[in-house]
């Protein structure tokens, strides 16, 4: 039983809050002070090792595999370890072990695709009506997703200080649900792009819908060949797509912006991003966002001056996402019946894990939501106040 032995050392260093742990042999144990967040059965001694041999993998796959299960909120598990994060940490290292699949322009296709083409029937279960999956903008918690959603878009539209007429290109553009606000409100032309074939059917037709077909064109297509075709824009926007870039992809993201952004131009950044360098969590990486990677902050502003980027604005919107998984989460569990019937119980607990994990890494842990609005080159005419983001 050394396996049993080496959880029950570490867990009995617990300080902070309390789980509850059924192992193999039967036996129950209440670890810390205090009501237990979780109540954790790990039903076999293979598990047991597995964990041991990286934590991630092997918890994260026991529960899928329903050899693992929970009682009570998942998102508490994440909160227990960023609460007893010295004594986790030898836990936590194991994972630093196991490579991250690698992001090319040939893979990126199909690692987008791998999580966006699940089937838009599948995420018009837990999403808002239109298709934002991203941080929304919440006034308050108890905003409805819809209305969040809705502010998340107006906030970001405002953050570009688009003029009329402009042209603007949407990277990464999803269902399509920004740049057509932004052909209704502003009466801008713009071009998205995307890697899905699910997004890019579902947007066209919304365009089509919303009457602004004529106006912008959503495209399955790469990033980095867009500045082959000598385009312009004087406002660029990504919203939760540079974690798909790559860590060593960075700077081709940056180049092609800079290529294609006017001199005063203006872009807007809004990406996931954690305190330090870290790699990907291993089952993250091998179950959701494959070839994926959560840049820091300081190696977003550092690249900036290279490409002749003025930062402008920066804002951390770190429990905003929490708030959103919460409502995605909450969503999700109401549609288990659907979402089984679609793709089986092992792919409903991987997502649901996936979505709890998310909203416990904004609430407890080091990751964060940042927007940067950043010009090309210098831009003088611009509001010597903030006001223009809330009135």
């Amino acid at each position: 039983m050394v396996t049993k032995r080496i959880f029950d050392n570490a867990l009995r260093r617990i300080t902070s809050g309390a789980v509850k742990v059924t192992y193999w042999d039967g036996q129950t144990i209440t670890y810390g002070t205090g009501k237990p967040y979780v109540h954790v059965t790990v039903k076999d001694a293979a598990t047991g090792r597995a964990m041991l041999k990286n934590m991630s993998l092997g918890f994260n796959e026991g529960y899928m595999d329903g050899r693992i299960d929970i009682d009570g909120d998942p998102r508490n598990i994440v909160r227990l370890i960023a609460e007893n994060q010295r004594q986790f940490i030898k836990f936590n290292a194991t994972q630093l072990l196991h490579p991250n699949q690698r992001n090319s322009k040939r893979r990126q296709k199909q690692q987008i695709q791998y999580h966006y083409d699940l089937g838009n029937d599948f995420y018009k279960l837990w999403l808002d009506k239109p298709m934002t999956y991203s941080c929304a903008y919440f006034h308050k918690a108890s905003d409805t997703l819809e209305k969040a959603q809705k502010q998340k878009v107006d906030y970001l539209l405002r953050k570009l200080q688009i003029k009329n007429g402009q042209r603007l290109l949407d990277i990464g553009s999803g269902w399509g649900t920004l740049l057509i606000a932004a052909a209704q409100q502003y009466n801008i032309s713009g071009l998205g792009v995307t890697l899905s074939k699910e997004q890019l059917k579902h947007a066209q037709a919304a365009a089509w819908r919303a009457g602004v077909s004529d106006k912008i064109k959503f495209e399955l297509a790469n990033y980095q060949d867009l500045p082959k075709r000598d385009l312009r824009f004087e406002r660029i926007i990504s919203v939760g797509m540079f974690e798909h870039v790559g860590k060593k992809n960075h700077h081709k993201y940056y180049r092609a912006v800079s290529d294609m952004l006017v001199p005063g131009g203006i872009s807007v950044l809004h990406t996931i991003t954690q305190e330090r360098e870290h790699k990907v969590d291993p089952w993250i990486d091998t179950y959701i966002f494959p070839g994926g990677y959560i840049p820091s902050c300081r190696e977003i502003v550092h690249a900036m001056p290279r490409y002749n980027f003025r930062l402008l604005d920066y804002e951390n919107l770190r429990m905003h996402y929490a708030l959103t998984l919460d409502n995605w989460l909450e969503r999700y569990e109401k549609h288990k019946k659907e979402v089984v019937a679609m793709y089986g119980e092992k792919f409903y607990r991987m997502w649901r894990l996936y979505l709890a994990h998310c909203s416990s890494d904004f609430r407890y842990w080091n990751i964060s939501v940042s927007q940067y609005v950043f010009s090309k080159n210098l831009n003088n005419d611009l509001p010597l106040t903030r006001d223009y983001l809330y009135h």
